[in-house]
């Protein structure tokens, strides 16, 4: 099994002793960002529940360790959506619920694995509802979420909370080392909220470049030079990632009028806060966040077209 993050460690500290102690809750919710590789977290502490033996660690010899090792264990269930980008309906967490009021096949724990449990539908997060209101004895839920915000506080309030913080970027930097990663620019790791993975994958696409090069189209355009049209249809072809760059880029600007510098700021913030008075960037910065939250709830939109009208809109309010 593939080695703990070291981000990982102190979570995991907290379950073995939990475990140990007998006290980990029937139903528990991860709060964790995308990029952090919790999968990894959620396999260690998996087996761990399903080992016979029950330590804190599975001893990898029993025969519960071996049917984990072939993912066959019949007490082991993993509920997620059946297509990325799709809910988890009301007929599985149904199907989720008859079987955790049914008996154990090994005569030990069940475990109910839901990811990402904000996907779950509304009628499915009420069923689960009712189960996690007269939890089994011998039943387990965790609930992996990367936008905890996003489910019922109903659910949230009978769930045991854990939460993984983003790494500084001191920890960031010294693990992108560790996988032989060097010199890259500070703000790389910034702009994907120091989660190392994201931060890695970033390097390795080449998307340090690819930053620069809509960074400097941005501003072009707000000097009324650049294409506003070629620039939408960059933007709009990964919005849910490059438009959260350009959302770092603005309250980046925003913090360099009040004075505030780091070396990990966008480089072209400064630039921007000289060019732009700080209501402009603020009113922009919310209508953006506002954008890239419409477009995450209706994937069907025409993304190209709402951001084209964001720019526009932009461009206007620019003194550039």
């Amino acid at each position: 099994m593939a080695q703990l993050y070291p981000w990982l460690e102190g979570v995991w500290k907290e379950w073995q002793d939990s475990l140990e102690a007998d006290r980990f809750s029937n139903a528990s919710i991860l709060s964790v960002e995308d990029g952090l590789g919790a999968e990894r977290l959620v396999e260690l502490f998996s087996r761990a529940v399903m080992c016979s033996n029950y330590t804190t660690e599975a001893c990898g010899f029993c025969h519960s360790c071996q049917l984990m090792s072939s993912g066959s264990h019949p007490d082991y269930h993993v509920i997620k959506p059946e297509k990325e980008g799709k809910a988890i309906s009301v007929d599985q967490i149904r199907h989720c619920n008859r079987l955790a009021q049914e008996s154990s096949q090994l005569a030990g724990l069940r475990l109910f694995i839901i990811e990402p449990a904000e996907s779950m539908n509304e009628s499915a997060a009420n069923a689960l509802l009712k189960t996690l209101e007269e939890p089994s004895g011998n039943c387990l839920f965790l609930l992996v979420t990367h936008r905890a915000n996003l489910l019922l506080p109903t659910i949230v309030s009978r769930c045991q909370q854990w939460v993984v913080s983003n790494p500084d970027s001191s920890v960031v930097a010294s693990w992108l080392s560790q996988q032989g990663v060097d010199g890259i620019p500070a703000y790389a790791s910034h702009i994907n909220n120091n989660a190392p993975l994201k931060t890695l994958d970033f390097v390795e696409q080449g998307n340090v470049a690819s930053y620069q090069k809509l960074e400097h189209q941005l501003l072009e355009i707000l000097k009324g030079q650049g294409d506003v049209l070629k620039l939408a249809k960059e933007l709009a072809a990964n919005p849910h990632c490059y438009l959260q760059w350009v959302w770092y880029l603005l309250t980046d600007a925003q913090k360099v009028h009040f004075g505030v510098s780091a070396p990990f700021f966008t480089p072209g913030s400064s630039a921007l806060a000289q060019c732009l008075s700080y209501d402009v960037l603020y009113q922009q910065t919310i209508n953006l966040s506002a954008l890239i939250e419409q477009l995450r709830e209706h994937p069907g939109l025409n993304s190209e077209l709402l951001v084209l009208d964001w720019l526009f809109k932009f461009k206007e309010e620019s003194c550039l």
